[in-house]
């Protein structure tokens, strides 16, 4: 069985059959696309290195995930443990939180991770003021963003890795939010990134490697 991360009561005893346990996500397809190095606009700024894997989690679970898939109709990024959701979808949360994931990405990403807290957050509504340009922390290390939403036809929505941060249109890589594709990117001075506005419904599982642990 899985210990439940969500508020006490709204899981319990959740047991998971092989097909929940281990088998959501392709960890090996981290392997397999070559890590892209994006270049911004200033020549002396460093390159961000970029990792998409489209069908991260296997198209076979994507149905049972979403299904479990906590209820979130409102924008903004909560923790698990606030959330509820069933079996399937606390398997995978296990998954990415585990070795596996962390050995692959120190592996592609020739980082040491060994010890860094890893912080997950889950959205499941965009606003129209999400998607403005930024950079994330100085406090992370790597970014991971898994997307669960069908087949993405919307303009808006889709990430975009950036050359320079004032123009969303100069953008070296456009990633749609859609059928369980990874994005996963080193957390530097320049990796730029944003969407077109977009309001409704958009899946996500951010995954966040720290320096140090939140106090």
């Amino acid at each position: 069985s899985i210990a439940s991360r969500t508020t006490p009561g709204l899981i319990r005893n959740c047991r998971c059959t092989p097909l929940h346990r281990g088998a959501s996500i392709d960890v090996e397809a981290i392997n397999r696309p070559a890590l892209e190095r994006l270049r911004s606009r200033n020549p002396r700024a460093d390159q961000v290195d970029c990792l998409i894997v489209p069908g991260f989690i296997r198209p076979e679970a994507l149905p049972g995930l979403n299904a479990d898939f906590p209820p979130i109709a409102k924008g903004g990024s909560y923790p698990p443990e606030v959330l509820r959701y069933g079996p399937a979808f606390a398997a995978l949360i296990e998954e990415i939180e585990g070795d596996a994931m962390r050995k692959a990405f120190e592996a592609k990403f020739a980082i040491a991770l060994d010890g860094k807290p890893v912080m997950i957050t889950v959205r499941g509504h965009t606003r129209a003021k999400d998607g403005r340009i930024h950079t994330d922390s100085k406090t992370k290390l790597l970014t991971a963003l898994i997307y669960f939403n069908d087949e993405w036809g919307a303009e808006g929505g889709r990430l975009r890795l950036l050359r320079a941060p004032g123009d969303l249109e100069d953008y070296a890589a456009e990633v749609p939010p859609d059928k369980g594709t990874l994005l996963a990117f080193r957390c530097t001075e320049n990796a730029w990134h944003g969407h077109k506005p977009f309001v409704g419904p958009r899946r996500t599982i951010l995954r966040c490697l720290r320096l140090t642990r939140l106090v």
